[in-house]
């Protein structure tokens, strides 16, 4: 049973999120419904991270186990075609070991949020970033992402709602630059971890955004995450500037 490594761009804009839910659109379960077009029978892939409702992928990965061998680029084409109209694109392929995972094989997930600042509507970029009609100071924002950088416990800016075992964990980059682009400018958020705890990447944001508008300081974040205390953090983004950008394994399957 040939396993294959897939890597996934979509708009998280129609879904619910990556995870299949009953009666619901994800993009678990569209793939996994294109994959049974090719294998008439119930598929179960796995994802290298979950992505909540609204959030994008450009490079997610995840792995199917087929019961022919399908070759790596007969595989995804076949997927493209039965994703129509779908927005989700397979965009590499490869055949991988069968003890390969796509998500306990992981060494780092790399996040980008995408932040624009003008006054005037968004029309090309409506639902691809967080808009706010204000200026932001970009040199305090990095100030207050250096407090957060290494191995802390991360209870602040993480969900009341998160599963996983421990907040503590290791934040290896969190860089803010602004973009000087056609249709105006953004703030990029590059952020990356082995790991991150439910909604930590959108607390970040939303509250370095409070630090750029001026009513928190950088000093404030070191506070915040000091506090250990979920009513510290400043407000959580809303998800549709938020990209799954990569993900890290030791021996890179694409």
């Amino acid at each position: 049973m040939p396993r294959y490594a897939l890597q996934v761009e979509y708009h998280g804009g129609p879904f619910v999120g990556w995870q299949r839910q009953v009666g619901l659109s994800s993009v678990q379960g569209v793939i996994e419904a294109a994959l049974a077009k090719l294998e008439p029978r119930v598929h179960n892939i796995a994802a290298a991270g979950r992505t909540d409702a609204g959030v994008h992928a450009l490079a997610q990965v995840a792995h199917c186990d087929m019961e022919r061998d399908w070759g790596a680029f007969r595989l995804s084409e076949a997927l493209n075609y039965h994703l129509k109209p779908a927005p989700v694109a397979i965009t590499a392929c490869t055949e991988v070991s069968e003890n390969w995972h796509a998500r306990f094989s992981a060494t780092q997930r790399r996040y980008l949020f995408r932040l624009l600042m003008r006054r005037a509507p968004a029309t090309h970029q409506a639902g691809l970033v967080w808009q706010v009609k204000h200026d932001l100071d970009v040199d305090a924002m990095q100030t207050g992402a250096g407090k957060l950088i290494g191995n802390h416990d991360f209870t602040t800016f993480r969900s009341t709602i998160c599963q996983a075992k421990t907040p503590i964990k290791t934040l290896e980059k969190l860089e803010v630059r602004q973009v000087n682009l056609p249709h105006g400018q953004e703030i990029h958020f590059e952020v990356a971890a082995r790991s991150f705890l439910h909604n930590q990447v959108r607390s970040f944001v939303g509250t370095l955004e409070r630090v750029g508008a001026g009513t928190m300081t950088p000093q404030d974040v070191a506070d915040a995450l000091a506090a250990r205390d979920r009513a510290a953090c400043g407000p959580v983004s809303p998800p549709q500037g938020l990209y799954l950008a990569g993900v890290g394994y030791d021996a890179p399957p694409f």
